[in-house]
C-alpha cells in the first residue's frame, strides 16, 4: 500500500513518548511565559499607587499588590486556553514528525534484514520526504551493486568450473554466492 498520496493516518499518537514530551515541553514554555509576564507586570507596577474602595473604606496600595489577584486569575485562564490550543497544535505538528520517524524505523528494520527492494514511502505532506527519497536512492544503488557482485561471483564460479578448479574453490564460491 503506497502512502505517497493523500491517505490519512488514523492514529495521532504514533510515538507516544516523543509526542507527550513535545507537548509537555511546549506547555512548559507557555507556563514560563505566563510566570514571567506576571512577575514583570508586578515588578513594573510597584512604584505606582492605586486607590480602591473596600467595604466602604478608601484603600491605597501599590498597583502591583492591587492588581496581582486579577492578573493571576486572568493569566490562569489564558494559560488554560493557550495550553489547550498548544496541545492541539503541537499534537498536529509532532504527528507530522512522529509518523515519518515510525515509518523510517519499520522500513529500516526491513532493509537491515536484507530486503533491498524495500522502499520508504511517506505521505507528500509529511516531513522528511526528501530524506526518504534519498534513502530509497541509496538502497537502490546498494541493491544494484550487490547484483553486480553476485553476477561477478557467478562468472568467476563458471570460469573456475570451466578450468577444472579444485572442488574446494568452487564450494567456497558457491557459499559466498548464497550469502549475497
Amino acid at each position: 500500500m503506497s502512502r505517497q498520496g493523500g491517505t490519512r493516518r488514523r492514529k495521532y499518537f504514533i510515538k507516544k513518548d516523543f509526542q507527550f514530551k513535545f507537548v509537555l515541553e511546549f506547555c512548559g514554555v507557555v507556563l514560563g511565559g505566563v510566570i514571567i509576564s506576571t512577575a514583570l507586570l508586578f515588578f513594573f507596577s510597584q512604584d505606582t499607587l492605586t486607590s480602591s474602595f473596600n467595604h466602604s473604606r478608601l484603600v491605597i496600595k501599590s498597583t502591583g499588590s492591587a492588581i496581582l489577584p486579577a492578573v493571576i486569575y486572568t493569566n490562569l485562564i489564558v494559560l488554560g486556553l493557550i495550553s489547550l490550543a498548544a496541545i492541539f497544535v503541537t499534537l498536529l505538528v509532532s504527528h507530522k514528525i512522529a509518523g515519518p520517524l515510525f515509518r523510517f524505523e519499520k522500513d529500516l528494520q526491513d532493509i537491515a534484514a536484507g530486503n533491498l527492494r524495500r522502499k520508504v514511502s511517506l505521505r507528500k505532506q509529511d516531513q522528511m520526504v526528501e530524506v526518504a527519497e534519498g534513502l530509497n536512492r541509496m538502497v537502490e544503488v546498494l541493491h544494484g551493486r550487490i547484483v553486480e557482485i553476485r553476477d561477478g561471483i557467478a562468472g568467476i564460479k563458471e570460469t573456475a568450473i570451466a578450468q577444472n578448479a579444485p572442488d574446494a574453490v568452487i564450494d567456497q564460491l558457491s557459499r559466498v554466492e548464497k550469502q549475497i
